[in-house]
């Protein structure tokens, strides 16, 4: 092995996930993570197809996801008195299994916390390459040294901005944010949800754990807004501005979201870029390749990425030029197939006009009913399952 120890930023899906294979194939990896301890809650997140479980059964968690899947069944569309006008089948918007985005990251983090360095409450400030490896400088441990850096730090990427430069010449903004947290389930759902939309925004609220609990998801449509990601306040205030007015059950859940205790609040993006690395540093997950929220494909990708960039590493010997490139070519045909199941969804979630959130209501009523909603549900199963995976080493350990 040429590169041995792996620096991995961010402790979410990707990063953890890369350092339970990166242990199985022989390398050390240290995980750095800004937050002061895991994140908890999140929005539900989702698994499709035998390319996903496959990863899952490898990895040894397949029972532990799937006792603390969500069991969602169909939503609801109701328009503003609450009543259904339409149902969503569950296949649709839940995938073949569904898990809470904060139970997965602790599942992956029991996985490797015996095995793994993991530094909470810290962050990269500057990433110096030589020859010989890497030396790192951080926010509050002391300057280190690694064979590797792996950035697997989501959307906003610290990673990606120091060693490939600033993140508006790789996202693209696909017009839509969203609002999500956590609160009471006033309304009782029993493992469902409901959705209401009026032109340019729709919310939605869902169960959680055993209906103890439920999620709430606001979108809208925007141009680029300007807001500093780390002021919470700023954020809701910007949240509240754009849903003022419409109704269902809107004004309850701006309420709720004022003492919501994990309140997330971002674009629905994508990023694109050439290349995953550069020298000894590489992206993984939404760092590399975010699909958006709205394809449904983002877990997905995170776990493969990690099983196939651990796996090239280790087929390369350690080799980072052989395993990177090797990674991007295995990888590169399946990214963009993901992202495109997430391009153009959101003018179909978010309509514009009257006119198209009509439309979608009459949609919505007929899914049920259409011959070929089977095959809608089968054509993304089948993007999420379009990469064959090699086995590598399963036998190390």
């Amino acid at each position: 092995m040429t590169s041995k120890h792996i620096l991995i930023s961010g402790a979410s899906i990707a990063g953890p996930a890369l350092a339970y294979w990166l242990r199985r194939h022989g390398f050390t990896a240290t995980v750095v993570e800004r937050a002061p301890a895991l994140r908890d809650g999140g929005y539900a997140v989702d698994f499709r197809g035998d390319v996903h479980f496959t990863v899952l059964r490898r990895m040894g968690i397949m029972a532990d996801v799937e006792r603390l899947r969500t069991h969602m069944g169909d939503m609801s569309h109701v328009n503003a008195a609450g009543k259904k006008v339409a149902t969503i089948p569950s296949g649709m918007f839940s995938g073949d299994l569904e898990i809470l985005r904060g139970d997965l990251a602790r599942i992956l983090y029991d996985a490797t916390k015996d095995h793994t360095e993991y530094l909470f409450d810290d962050s990269i400030t500057a990433i110096a390459e030589d020859a010989d490896g890497v030396e790192v400088t951080f926010e509050r441990a002391t300057p280190r040294r690694f064979d590797l850096v792996v950035g697997a730090d989501g959307l906003h990427s610290n990673v990606r901005a120091l060693a490939f430069g600033p993140e508006r010449d790789f996202i693209e903004d696909l017009g839509v944010y969203l609002a999500i947290f956590t609160l009471d389930n006033h309304l009782g759902l029993d493992h469902t949800g409901q959705m209401y939309g009026v032109p340019g925004k729709m919310i939605g609220v869902y169960s959680a754990r055993h209906n103890t609990e439920a999620k709430a998801l606001l979108y809208f449509g925007s141009p680029p807004l300007s807001y500093d990601r780390r002021d919470v306040e700023q954020q809701k205030k910007i949240v509240a501005e754009a849903f003022d007015g419409v109704g269902w059950e809107t004004p309850r859940l701006l309420a709720a979201m004022g003492d919501a205790p994990d309140f997330y609040f971002d674009s629905i993006s994508q990023v694109h870029l050439d290349t995953w690395s550069r020298g000894r540093v590489a992206l993984l997950g939404d760092a590399a390749y975010c699909p958006s929220p709205l394809s449904g494909m983002g877990t997905g990708l995170a776990v493969v990425g990690a099983y196939v960039l651990a796996g090239e590493l280790a087929a390369a010997g350690g080799d980072h030029r052989a395993g990177f490139a090797a990674y991007q070519e295995a990888m590169r045909q399946y990214v963009a197939g993901c992202q495109k199941a997430g391009q153009g969804v959101a003018k179909w979630t978010i309509p514009e006009s009257r006119f198209m959130a009509w439309f979608l209501n009459q949609n919505y009523r007929l899914l049920p009913y259409i011959p070929w909603k089977g095959l809608m549900i089968r054509s993304v199963r089948r993007t999420a399952s379009a990469i064959t995976l090699k086995p590598y080493d399963r036998g190390r350990a």
